[in-house]
């Protein structure tokens, strides 16, 4: 693993900090600029690894609980990432990936706005779905409500063993509004939904991946390094192969089957004009390619 993240200069960012890096033990030096016309809150720090680009979640006093300004700033960020980003990783900082939605933000609120607030994160993590590269989410500590909505609007998950997962909205008389209703039930299903949401069950680490709440899970503390491993082999990959599998795979089995296959067909059509991909092929075949491997899990 070579050294981790160098800031982007921002008056609203700041560097991963070495004692936050969770087991990463250096700070590279590089810094790229973000345009100023992407004003961020202090509450999302945004830093550079080459075409790497880590977005940490910094509220850490209120476990980085996400509130109106937190939700404008993904929103921002992930409709315009800075210029030649390739895979992006969501993380936290201090104990916890998010303990969910700030109920201080919306105990006083009408119905309307509450409509209007669901309807804006809805947005800004549908930007994290279908943004134009993959999104890797690094999760521990506690991953709960509008922080699992957050998660599971991400491609790819690593969890750390003290990771765990509730969706206590029917503890607290409200209901999920972030568009986890939607994604949630892709991962776990609903009826298990239904059961965390109505019983307040939670489930740890190991038995989430069991159940697909993250692909990966790895020794507490090693999570931003293995999910900065997966994102520099991601963006070795050919760009508009990654951009057809985090726009078209989460569509296609949400369509009927003949729209699905059809799309699959153009999607590969699309994948197999392009120049990049014409190259990468001939180095295949003439044995210059790397080949897949199985890879153990990292760090577990």
């Amino acid at each position: 693993m070579s050294d981790p993240v160098g800031p982007i200069n921002h008056p609203r960012t700041r560097p991963l900090e070495m004692g936050e890096a969770r087991d990463v033990s250096s700070v590279h030096a590089r810094t790229e600029t973000y345009s100023s016309t992407h004003i961020l809150p202090e509450s999302l720090v945004v830093s550079q690894r080459g075409p790497v680009t880590l977005v940490r979640l910094s509220r850490p006093a209120k476990g980085n609980a996400i509130d109106g300004e937190m939700i404008a700033g993904l929103n921002t960020f992930f409709r315009s990432p800075p210029e030649g980003t390739r895979a992006i990783i969501v993380h936290g900082e201090g104990k916890h990936f998010s303990t969910g939605l700030d109920l201080s933000t919306v105990t006083e609120a009408s119905a309307a706005g509450v409509v209007r607030a669901s309807r804006t994160a809805q947005g800004a993590l549908d930007g994290v779905e279908y943004g134009d590269v993959p999104v890797i989410a690094v999760l521990h500590g506690a991953v709960i409500g509008g922080g699992l909505e957050l998660a599971a609007a991400a491609h790819i998950r690593v969890a750390e063993r003290g990771a765990y997962y509730a969706l206590p909205e029917g503890m607290r008389g409200i209901f999920v509004g972030g568009g986890g209703a939607v994604r949630i039930p892709r991962l776990i299903g609903t009826a298990r939904m239904i059961d965390m949401m109505l019983t307040g069950r939670t489930y740890g680490a190991e038995e989430g991946a069991s159940l697909g709440f993250s692909q990966y899970v790895v020794n507490d503390g090693n999570g931003l390094a293995t999910a900065i491993e997966l994102a520099e082999r991601i963006t070795t990959n050919a760009v508009l192969s990654n951009f057809a599998v985090v726009q078209a795979l989460p569509r296609i089995p949400r369509a009927d089957s003949e729209t699905g296959l059809l799309t699959e067909s153009l999607m590969v059509a699309v994948a197999l004009s392009d120049e990049e991909a014409k190259r990468r092929l001939h180095a295949f075949l003439e044995k210059r390619a790397p080949k897949a491997y199985h890879h153990a899990a990292a760090g577990a």
